[in-house]
């Protein structure tokens, strides 16, 4: 029977995390946890019940011992002795065995509440897109997956207990009335009156459990900036700065720690000095009743294990109130997050594309993608070809049309599997690189994958690898170098093969002739499929079909790139000086930490000058964030280094991501159209 039982057990454990989380009710923290508790009313109801029992079982044991006391040794009856221990035998049984059912149908709720809470959360984040970082900080989201699911698994934890106490108390009090009525009063009239006086102290406890709460996500966003920046708040002498703003904030952290603290310590004294007190007054009392003979002896022994264990369901139920109490402030911060909505709206009557591939036109700037065809634009100033590309992939509304059809009119999840917008910010998760670069429901045929990883000139990063394309890659690629992970990235975005592939600046952190390799085989490597470059490398542009030059946010010309190069002076000069342009905002380019681009009849450097060169911050970003590389090693492979505080060609010192708060991780937009 156990083993059976072991076995159902596993099975129910087994399935979770549910394939439907439901829809949730976040009107408020506590309609959120009631909804939970529905969601799994079998395991709930039977986790209550099952606590009822284990708690009414062992109440019932002192009146049993009472009954042996009187009938057995005052009595000096044998056989009601041996009667009344069996009882008690009976009721260890059914103690012991409901334990652990108790016990078992817990774990299974903390689980359910906690993969809920978990499942919900990515789902809108998934959803939020763009929007989630513009509304919540990500330590605000890292906090929720990481403390807020244990508080509100404890929160649906602890109901068998707190219901099992409440039983217990019921019994005992009954049990007393039946036997004397002052003692059932003064249990009646106690046990609310000790709640009342515990309850005193959740008030400030929930205040000071929500600013601590509040002060954790703002510390937690704050160390994930500066892990993510520390290589460039070195090289422009921010470290200093930033170890003191995050010294003081974790001083805040640690003051409204010590506060929730002082409460908590409180409360716990008050779960041991209340109860306590109440017992040595049912004992008193029972003691006097006792010697004045009202009650008997066995009733008297009754009434002292009662009072004691009276201890054990006062503090459960206090217990519960504490926990309830921080699954609260942790439900509501996770119905703050559900209840946002992205800025991008469904269209209210969808509309559907015409069969076959159309032109995809954005009015605003007059860029007009073509299929089939290798599209490049260029830019005077970066963040007016970051807008164009926001735009194409509608991460922001504008007047884009496919195929004639408006964007805003087609479903969002329409526009994510037709267009694709890649850029730097994307990151590389963990797991099986083969996983990673195919998606979950890519083609991960050798294949494939091959032919992706020639085109991005990213092949000798996987033959470099100990297991090839199953080596297991860190979080965030972080044993790849800056250009590594851009070439991976590339190759990510060609294997999702899209419609329409957007590229921001793909090449910006390669050598001169990895950027030649890269830019030779994307067009046959996207044959018969729409293509936009954001980028103003001359290698990348001589190999377009077409060029948009845009200047002042709209195209001011157009044609080829050796066309542009003899008719549009302006063009000239950005594309051969693009790249300190691109930087200029970060100390005047190089400084900042961006390798001067070399021009297309340049001689091509020495081999040891052939490093990976970290990808240029584009301007206009919301601040606080910066891009993380790690530092080259020794032994690294040549094409395979960053500049990190070695002179450069031009005689400066490269200082990778360029100035504090000109980056923001922007949404990952590649999981986004998958």
């Amino acid at each position: 029977m156990t083993e059976s039982r072991s076995r159902n057990f596993a099975v129910t454990m087994r399935s979770l995390p549910v394939a439907d989380p439901g829809v949730p009710d976040h009107r408020s923290a506590t309609r959120y946890l009631w909804w939970l508790a529905v969601r799994t009313w079998p395991s709930m109801a039977a986790g209550i019940a099952w606590g009822v029992v284990w708690m009414v079982s062992q109440a019932l044991m002192p009146a049993v011992i009472g009954k042996a006391v009187d009938a057995g040794l005052a009595d000096r009856d044998r056989g009601a002795l041996l009667t009344w221990g069996a009882v008690l035998l009976a009721l260890g049984l059914v103690q012991a065995a409901a334990g652990i059912i108790r016990h078992r149908l817990a774990v299974f709720n903390w689980l359910a509440g906690a993969y809920r809470t978990i499942q919900l959360t990515i789902g809108q984040a998934n959803r939020l897109g763009a929007t989630l970082p513009k509304r919540l900080a990500t330590g605000e989201v890292v906090s929720i997956g990481t403390a807020d699911i244990g508080h509100i698994g404890n929160a649906l934890d602890v109901t068998a207990r707190g219901a099992g106490s409440v039983a217990a108390i019921v019994t005992i009090a009954a049990i007393l009335f039946s036997t004397s009525v002052p003692l059932g009063l003064v249990v009646i009239v106690g046990v609310p009156l000790l709640m009342v006086l515990v309850g005193g102290l959740i008030r400030p406890l929930h205040r000071r459990q929500q600013a601590y709460r509040d002060q954790q996500g703002k510390l937690t966003t704050r160390a994930g900036d500066i892990v993510t920046g520390l290589r460039v708040l070195r090289g422009v002498g921010g470290e200093a700065t930033f170890a003191a703003r995050y010294r003081a904030e974790s001083q805040a952290l640690r003051s409204a720690g010590v506060r929730v603290a002082r409460v908590e310590s409180v409360l716990e004294a008050a779960q041991v000095l209340v109860p306590g007190v109440f017992v040595v007054l049912v004992v008193w009392l029972g003691a006097r009743f006792a010697l004045r003979g009202e009650i008997t002896p066995g009733e008297l022994v009754s009434f002292y294990g009662y009072a004691s264990f009276l201890i054990a369901p006062l503090r459960t139920i206090t217990e519960m109130i504490d926990k309830m109490t921080r699954g609260h402030v942790a439900a509501r911060r996770v119905v703050s997050m559900l209840a946002l909505r992205r800025d991008l709206a469904e269209p209210a009557h969808p509309a559907s594309l015409p069969d076959g591939d159309g032109d995809l036109v954005d009015a605003e700037s007059g860029v007009v993608v073509r299929p089939g065809r290798l599209t490049a634009i260029a830019a005077t100033a970066p963040e007016e070809a970051a807008a164009i590309a926001d735009r194409l992939g509608r991460y922001v509304d504008g007047e884009v049309t496919l195929s004639g059809v408006p964007l805003r009119d087609l479903p969002l999840a329409t526009v994510r599997e037709r267009i694709l917008v890649a850029d730097n910010d994307g990151r590389l998760f963990s797991g099986p690189l083969r996983a990673e670069l195919a998606g979950p429901d890519g083609d991960r045929s050798d294949e494939r994958i091959a032919a992706a990883l020639v085109a991005a000139s990213a092949s000798d990063i996987v033959e470099a690898l100990p297991a090839g394309l199953d080596t297991v890659v860190a979080e965030r690629g972080r044993e790849f170098s800056g250009g590594q992970q851009q070439r991976l990235r590339l190759v990510r975005a060609l294997l999702a093969d899209p419609r329409v592939l957007v590229l921001v600046e793909p090449t910006s952190a390669v050598d001169a002739h990895t950027e030649q390799r890269i830019a030779a085989r994307l067009g046959p490597a996207r044959a018969g499929r729409a293509t936009v470059v954001c980028t103003t490398s001359p290698l990348v542009l001589d190999r377009a079909d077409h060029v948009l030059f845009v200047e002042d946010a709209k195209v001011a010309a157009e044609g080829s790139h050796r066309e542009l190069l003899e008719t549009e002076p302006r063009y000239a000069a950005v594309v051969t000086r693009g790249r300190s342009r691109e930087c200029g905002a970060a100390g005047r380019g190089r400084a900042a930490g961006a390798a001067v681009r070399p021009r297309a009849d340049a001689p091509a450097p020495r081999r040891a000058d052939r490093r990976d060169r970290p990808a240029c911050p584009r301007r206009g970003r919301r601040p606080g964030h910066a891009p993380a590389h790690r530092r080259p090693r020794r032994g690294d492979r040549a094409g395979h280094h960053e500049r990190d505080g070695r002179p450069d060609r031009a005689g400066h010192r490269g200082v990778r991501g360029g100035a504090v708060g000109d980056h923001a991780v922007r949404p990952h937009r590649l999981s986004a159209a998958r």
